[in-house]
């Protein structure tokens, strides 16, 4: 699980170089042993779509997955720029999504936690397209973490970023981490990126939404996972998190 700091508009050097490793990963919690009477049915999708196909944004500023009515509700808080998160796009989310979310039992939610300037810029690239785009994008973003992260670093290691006005810091973001780029060959015009880009109100919520959450849920890392309004504690992985949604009756 990777520590969180969060200095939205301001970011080390060793913070951004040191963000694929640093991380604390521990997996075990109480609710993995409290096992439901009986298995929960699985609920049907509205004709003609997979649950996987239903997607909305949130009043938390979350987007979900699935069932809106699902009888177990998932959020995870997670961080583009945390790798934990990206080892469980990759390891667990395509599980989650064609398994668990397929069968109405279980609806995603996927809050944003950004922890730096960076994480900022892409979250609103994120959040930059319909509804449908985002977790497609968010996967993307996890899968070519590394890519992206190699981009990254020399803007962390200019001195001259420091000058960037507020109100211009994504977009040279943007433009020069080659963000727009990247955003463009995934179906987000580049005159769209930058539109959203500029819009430092965006950042503010992000900002805003960071500390909600910490204030609602005591978060602390990424990813954090809530089940039905309760924190797990100590799960960062698709490991640790399975045998939980099967114990609350998804099996």
């Amino acid at each position: 699980m990777t520590l969180v700091r969060n200095t939205l508009f301001t970011v080390s050097i060793a913070a951004l170089s040191l963000g694929l490793a640093a991380c604390d990963k521990k997996d075990g919690d109480p609710l993995a042993t409290q096992t439901t009477a009986t298995a929960l049915a699985k609920v049907a999708p509205p004709a003609g779509k997979e649950w996987a196909d239903v997607i909305s944004t949130t009043p938390e500023g979350g987007y979900r997955m699935g069932n809106p009515d699902a009888p177990i509700k998932l959020i995870e808080y997670g961080s583009l720029t945390c790798p934990h998160c990206a080892e469980f796009s990759e390891k667990g989310f395509p599980k989650l999504r064609d398994e668990y979310v397929a069968s109405g039992r279980v609806s995603i939610e996927f809050r944003n936690f950004v922890r730096d300037k960076f994480d900022t810029a892409l979250v609103m690239l994120t959040h930059c397209g319909e509804p449908e785009s985002f977790f497609a994008l968010t996967e993307q973003v996890f899968a070519n973490q590394k890519e992206l992260f190699d981009k990254l670093q020399p803007l962390a290691q200019d001195p001259a970023m420091a000058s960037v006005p507020a109100d211009k810091l994504f977009p040279v973001l943007g433009e020069r981490g080659g963000l727009i780029d990247f955003f463009a060959a995934r179906g987000i015009a580049k005159d769209k990126a930058a539109q959203c880009l500029a819009n430092t109100g965006t950042a503010q919520q992000l900002a805003d939404q960071v500390q909600k959450s910490v204030d609602q849920y005591n978060i602390e890392g990424t990813p954090t996972f809530i089940m039905n309004g309760t924190k797990i504690d100590n799960v960062a992985s698709w490991e640790g998190l399975e045998p939980i949604l099967q114990n609350a009756g998804a099996r």
